[in-house]
Parts: structure tokens; sequence; C-alpha cells
């Protein structure tokens, strides 16, 4: 079974919106981290807003590792609407995120990423289907903003990993065990 993995970057107090505003250096270590998160990717999950973002700036973006990754990678959006703009490998998810993803899981592949589309990542940890988070927690409070797991329910995790980066970022992994 594919394991279904949720990349965020947070301020220190949780907010995962708008991530320029505190994520404000990037470093080796960093970079490295990322490398090692989408290396078994070949599925990423993404919400409307992040898709339309991201579909206009990452085609044209040389910024790596990440955009070697995400261009060709399959897309899967949570999404009734018409995908605009158009993005290789991308495809409207027809029904409900969660019950998509279970099938997804059962299906012959890598790991399943779910970067920075915070309503699909809160929507798959009620539904139960994550398997881990992999967070990048910035040395800076935003005072404000959407939380990633403002509404989750109560959930049992395990720290996997942990790092300090030159730059004082976090580097946090934890298996999801119930």
């Amino acid at each position: 079974m594919r394991k279904v993995v949720v990349y965020e970057l947070l301020s220190l107090d949780g907010v995962a919106e708008d991530p320029d505003a505190f994520i404000t250096e990037w470093d080796d270590v960093m970079d490295a981290n990322l490398g090692e998160v989408i290396a078994p990717q070949d599925a990423v999950i993404l919400g409307r807003r992040s898709y339309q973002e991201w579909a206009r700036f990452w085609p044209s973006s040389e910024i790596e590792p990440f955009a070697s990754f995400i261009n060709p990678v399959a897309k899967y959006v949570a999404t009734s609407a018409p995908l605009d703009p158009e993005w290789a490998n991308a495809a409207a998810i027809d029904g409900d995120v969660v019950e998509f993803v279970r099938e997804l899981k059962n299906q012959a592949g890598g790991e399943i990423g779910v970067h920075a589309s915070i309503s699909v990542a809160q929507a798959l940890l009620a539904g139960g289907v994550v398997d881990e988070l992999k967070l990048v927690v910035a040395p800076k409070i935003a005072g404000g903003g959407k939380r990633l797991l403002d509404g989750v329910p109560a959930t049992a995790l395990v720290m996997s990993a942990s790092e300090v980066t030159p730059t004082g970022h976090l580097l946090l992994n934890y298996r999801v065990i119930s």
C-alpha cells in the first residue's frame, strides 16, 4: 500500500498560509530535506487554489529540486471546476478527495505527496488516510493566518526524525499511528 505524506511549511505558531511571509531564508539542509521528501513521490494531491497559483509559477521555474519534480509528476486536484490554467499531468479529482486518495493508496506506485494545500491536508488527516507529516517549522511567529492543524481530530503521532537547519528551521517528521 502506498503512503500519503503531507509536507508543509509552518510558522512556529502553526500557520501554514502564505509561507513566504515567515520562510524568508532557505538553506542547503532544507534543500536536501525537500529532495528526500519528493524522491519517492510519483503523485501529488493539490487543492484548487494551490493548483492555480502553482500552475502559473512552476512550469517556467528553475528552482530546484522542486521544479524538476512538480512539473512532470501526476497531479490530482481537489476541485469540481475545470483546471485553469492547464498544466502537464494534472487531472481534477472526480468526487470525494478522501475516497479518491483511499483508492489511489491501493494502486501500485510510489508515495503520494500533499504539498501546500492546507484544506486538503486537513481533510485527509481527518479522513484517516495520511501516513506521515513532514514539516518545516520556521523560527518565526506569524501571528495570524490559517493553521495546518485547526479542526483536525485528535491524532496520535510518533516522531521519526528531527533536525535543526543552519538557519534555525526545524525539520520534523511524524508517523501517524491512529
